[in-house]
């Protein structure tokens, strides 16, 4: 009994530690432009509209991610190898992949707009400087939370699994969680505010993403602002119910049935939040239906 008391605790911890770790995530990959949404800003200077957006993708988030991620595990593990104390050596071991993380956005970004000079695409020095550091602090946070949880799995529950082997794992997944959950909403919501609400985006309006705010021209701040307020908080909470329900069936059931018991749950986890979606979905079309012209009040 206390076993899986104490195995419920570490899970709350964990579930935690992803929630804040998505939300990061989130806000980083939108603040940098990365992720799907990110095309129609490489698209814009090629149609003639300049902006100040800052362009760093090169790879996905879930790669990125597991990079990031797996290199601040592995460090963190070859620093306790060196009988560091394991908070001191998790903190030096996310500083520098936060470090290596800056040098991946830092080239990204002057080479992509780089590769944009014959359509007129200028590099912003003060969006360099600003930018690069914003997302190196989000990219901490997010890396620092995963590898810690990642830690907890390994020490405290017992998994098989090394640090940096876990670290990779979970580094796809939040940035797997982020990319589908939070990415459409700094892609519809934000880049194309200029088009009615659930009209989609016409082949027209491509690239003709908002390039100006309330007062000057838009930059990533602005989006990482408007986005972290639902986008970031939905990956938080998206990845936050990933780690927390498998952690949770894993205590609870993995002495069932030979572990079977743990899958059996994990499968009809599945199955409940499929049939939620579908009602969601259903529901929602059933009350907005398709988009459709409002029609003009009768003279």
């Amino acid at each position: 009994m206390e076993h899986i008391v104490f195995g419920i605790g570490i899970t709350a911890l964990a579930g935690a530690l992803a929630t804040v770790a998505g939300s990061a995530e989130d806000t980083e990959s939108n603040i940098g432009s990365q992720g799907d949404p990110n095309s129609q800003v490489q698209l814009a200077p090629q149609m003639g509209f300049l902006h100040r957006i800052f362009n760093k993708a090169v790879a996905g988030e879930p790669p990125a991610y597991g990079l990031w991620c797996c290199l601040g595990a592995g460090l963190a593990w070859a620093f306790m190898a060196m009988q560091f104390n394991p908070v001191l050596a998790i903190v030096l071991g996310c500083v520098l992949a936060t470090f290596v993380q800056g040098v991946y956005a830092t080239t990204a970004y002057v080479g992509r707009t780089a590769s944009l000079a014959k359509f007129g695409q200028p590099v912003y020095v003060d969006i360099l400087k600003s930018m690069t550091s914003v997302t190196m602090a989000h990219a901490f946070i997010a890396i620092f939370c995963t590898v810690t949880l990642c830690h907890l799995i390994n020490t405290a529950l017992g998994h098989p699994f090394p640090l940096p082997l876990l670290g990779l794992i979970w580094g796809i997944a939040l940035g797997a969680a982020g990319s589908a959950t939070g990415n459409p909403y700094y892609g519809k919501e934000r880049q194309y505010q200029n088009q009615k609400f659930g009209a989609g985006v016409p082949i027209s309006a491509s690239g003709n993403i908002v390039r100006f705010a309330e007062a000057g021209e838009r930059n990533s701040i602005d989006n990482g602002f408007f986005t972290h307020k639902i986008g970031g908080s939905a990956s938080g909470i998206c990845f936050g119910l990933i780690v927390f329900l498998e952690l949770w069936r894993t205590v609870l059931f993995e002495q069932v049935s030979a572990g079977w018991g743990a899958i059996i749950v994990g499968v009809l986890i599945i199955l409940i939040f499929t049939v939620i979606d579908r009602y969601i979905e259903v529901w929602a079309r059933k009350n907005y239906g398709p988009y459709t012209e409002a029609k003009e009040a009768s003279s």
